[in-house]
């Protein structure tokens, strides 16, 4: 008899792998439901899951055998990922249509004839035809980890088990619509200023690698040898550092190459790329944001509205609690709000309140921690996560309006301090050139009368 591995999550959110021995793939999931797990996954051992109804393509005339050396060429816009307002819209579409009263199989056929991206397209028509050989909507989902994740597929098996897939649908393109708008609206008051400063970053680099250094020549023929002003020789001084260490002048070359100290810079970054992908340094990292003056308030106040709509969104759809919260973790996008939330996932697993742990993470704010109280008290707990959802999407408009109004003044004074700086260390020298040549021609003129 074959067997089957297989993923699938417990009544608690716990993800649990294993291998089952059974007769065929349906008998394997109808097994798992019986055991009172949520399956996600099930592939035959040892053999390559075939996408179902679809026949093996032959291999064509160029094809290489097995032991030859193969090529894997990559095209871009076909590779496994969608983009999330891609996937936003395909979502909304998909409500719109099933709400409207059409099956499930037809919307899905409509939206694959009409969809322009070409991954998204292949994934609907995959989708299809899982759900033509007897799957359910979310079982096809989970076969696409990489697009839809386990907040959307838990969603849509809420809903099927419900029997309110449309209401569920309208609620998971809404809680993406809104995500989507808070991260563009974040995104969109962070270009500004990091435009300014990758465009005045450049002039200065112009100005202290190529203009300055030639001034230098300048001063030396003019001045004969005569000192220069103390405050020109020290901007001359940092001139020469940063072309000396940033860039090295090829001879047989005429451009700059990179010298150490952008090699360093480019070392240091490679090396914080890579602590993040530890669990320290993203703990670090993720705690760095949160108390970071002027941007940590906005990186807060985004953190608290996704959890809360994220939790909200789950309960109203009929997740239980404890997968929801599972979820949360695992989408929350910060280490320090993800260990809060499984906190929370420990006290309720042990009958306690959600409030408790909240506090004790000195993450959320005492009104946010007051209004999940009163919710779970009352049992209004996802309207009132919902509403808190809301509440700070409008405070995180106004931290990003507060942020974008403080870095301007800064930038604009920042750049005029530097740029100042240099013009007055360049005119220096040529006031005491032109003092010097006046004091020579009083000079001259006396001694004529004479």
């Amino acid at each position: 008899m074959p067997k089957f591995n297989y993923v699938a999550m417990d009544s608690r959110g716990k993800e649990i792998k294993d291998t089952i021995e059974v007769a065929n793939q349906n008998e394997a999931i109808g097994r798992l439901k019986e055991m009172g797990l949520f399956p996600t996954k099930v592939v035959e051992a040892g053999k390559v899951k075939d996408k179902p109804g679809r026949k093996a393509a032959a291999p064509h005339a160029g094809a290489k055998k097995k032991g030859s050396m193969q090529i894997n060429i990559r095209i871009p816009g076909l590779g496994g990922k969608v983009k999330p307002k891609v996937l936003t819209a395909f979502t909304r579409q998909l409500a719109t249509l099933v709400d409207a009263g059409l099956p499930l199989l037809r919307g899905l056929r409509v939206l694959e004839k009409q969809e322009k991206n070409a991954t998204l397209r292949r994934i609907i028509s995959d989708l299809a035809v899982s759900i033509e050989g007897g799957s359910t909507f979310s079982e096809g989902l989970a076969q696409h980890p990489k697009v839809f994740n386990r907040l959307f597929v838990n969603m849509v098996k809420a809903g099927e088990l419900g029997g309110v897939l449309e209401v569920v649908l309208n609620r998971l393109s809404e809680f993406m619509e809104k995500a989507q708008k808070i991260k563009g609206k974040v995104v969109a008051a962070m270009f500004y200023p990091a435009a300014v400063m990758f465009v005045a970053t450049v002039i200065l680099a112009v100005l202290m690698i190529v203009v300055v250094p030639k001034f230098k020549t300048i001063f030396a023929d003019m001045l004969e040898g005569a000192s220069l002003p103390a405050f020109t020789e020290t901007v001359l001084t940092i001139s020469d550092t940063i072309k000396n260490y940033s860039v090295m002048e090829v001879t047989f070359f005429p451009y700059y190459v990179p010298g150490p100290v952008i090699w360093t810079v480019v070392a240091v970054f490679v090396l914080f790329r890579l602590s993040l992908k530890t669990k320290m340094g993203r703990k670090a990292f993720d705690k760095l944001k949160l108390i970071f003056p002027v941007l940590g308030p906005v990186v807060s106040k985004v953190a608290i509205s996704r959890f809360a709509r994220t939790l909200g969104t789950l309960i109203s759809s009929g997740v239980p609690i404890l997968q929801a919260l599972t979820i949360v973790k695992e989408t929350s996008g910060n280490v320090i709000v993800g260990d809060a939330v499984s906190a929370v996932h420990e006290s309720v697993k042990e009958g306690e309140t959600i409030t408790a742990p909240l506090e004790a993470a000195n993450v959320f704010p005492p009104m946010v921690i007051s209004m999940v109280d009163v919710g779970e008290q009352t049992g209004a707990l996802p309207e009132m996560l919902i509403k808190i959802a809301d509440t700070y999407d409008d405070e995180v408009d106004n931290a990003v309006a507060a942020m974008t109004s403080l870095l301007e003044p800064i930038m604009i004074v920042f750049l005029a301090v530097v740029v100042g700086s240099i013009v007055i260390a360049l005119f220096l020298p040529l006031i005491t050139l032109i003092d010097k040549l006046g004091s020579e021609g009083a000079g001259g003129k006396g001694g004529g009368d004479d």
